[in-house]
């Protein structure tokens, strides 16, 4: 019998996420495509693993058994990926890794810290600024990699790294239930915290708020989604986030709801200098930040 890893990380995610779309755009495939990564792996084992109904994906019995399973095996794979190869004579591998701020402070940090206990030997060097200073150092070759919202660019390659959506940020009343969720056409009328023009979501939010017809009230435009978020906590006002915010509200009296009819999902993308070899150990983080990164936005339900 053969089983590939990819037919057991995929029966993994959908599992973990409830849901084919979700797990397929983890993947950057299609849920089509997915569909068949399950088929197969079915057909593989030779039972189902998955009742489905237009509303809810369940493990069955004994996909339960078989999950429980193969998550020791994709575990001590992982393990045993990140010890091969390496030499006792090895020094110290250096990453240098840019971010904007908010990600910087808030994502990256614990998962440089897991994936530390996988490969001490490597060392990432991480560096938080805005777009534009980011897109400089990787053109000069100060950065060896960044992850964000970029275009594409000469003399940089440009990857899919991660897909998020996004949300709504209100202030939290003890009096008042968070929303389950909100439609564009129900802010009409309300007040936002706004970031500048300049940033690439946000030119998206103001395209979907002139596509609704939504008219707002913009209270304060700043420059950094921390702040915004702090204004929201202030009760100066809601704002239009990306999932990716998230983090940044959890030690904050804010709360977060998806914000739908449309849901609009915006790609994250790692840059690295084009024409120039990454260092030893990136392509192991980046594939390990990844993971990482499906696992916490799936449990926090923002894919």
């Amino acid at each position: 019998m053969e089983v590939s890893t990819r037919q057991l990380r995929a029966f993994r995610l959908v599992a973990q996420h409830h849901n084919f779309t979700r797990a397929a755009e983890a993947l950057f495939i299609t849920p089509s495509g997915l569909s068949v990564l399950i088929k197969e792996l079915e057909g593989r084992v030779g039972f189902r693993l998955f009742d489905r109904t237009t509303r809810h994906v369940e493990l069955t019995p004994h996909g339960k058994e078989f999950l429980a399973v193969i998550q020791r095996n994709l575990e001590e794979l992982d393990a045993a990926i990140a010890n091969i190869g390496r030499s006792a004579k090895s020094r110290d591998l250096l990453l240098t890794l840019g971010a904007t701020p908010l990600v910087a402070a808030n994502i990256l940090p614990p998962a440089m810290r897991e994936f530390r206990k996988l490969r001490p030997d490597v060392r990432i060097q991480l560096y938080d600024a805005d777009l534009p200073t980011l897109i400089k150092m990787v053109e000069a070759g100060k950065l060896d990699l960044s992850v964000g919202i970029f275009k594409a660019m000469p003399d940089i390659r440009r990857e899919p790294f991660f897909r998020f959506s996004l949300m709504i940020a209100r202030g939290a009343k003890d009096d008042t239930q968070p929303r389950r969720t909100t439609t564009w056409t129900a802010l009409d009328g309300e007040t936002l915290i706004s970031l500048s023009p300049g940033h690439p979501h946000q030119q998206l939010i103001d395209k979907h708020l002139a596509r609704a017809g939504v008219k707002v009230s913009i209270k304060s435009v700043v420059n950094l989604l921390d702040t915004q978020i702090a204004l929201v906590e202030a009760e100066e006002g809601i704002a239009i986030i990306p999932s990716f915010g998230m983090p940044a509200c959890r030690n904050r009296k804010v709360v977060v709801s998806p914000l739908i009819n449309p849901v609009v999902r915006f790609d994250f993308h790692m840059i690295s200098p084009r024409g120039k070899e990454l260092p030893p150990g990136a392509d192991e983080f980046t594939a390990f930040l990844k993971s990482y990164i499906a696992n916490w936005a799936g449990r926090a339900g923002v894919l």
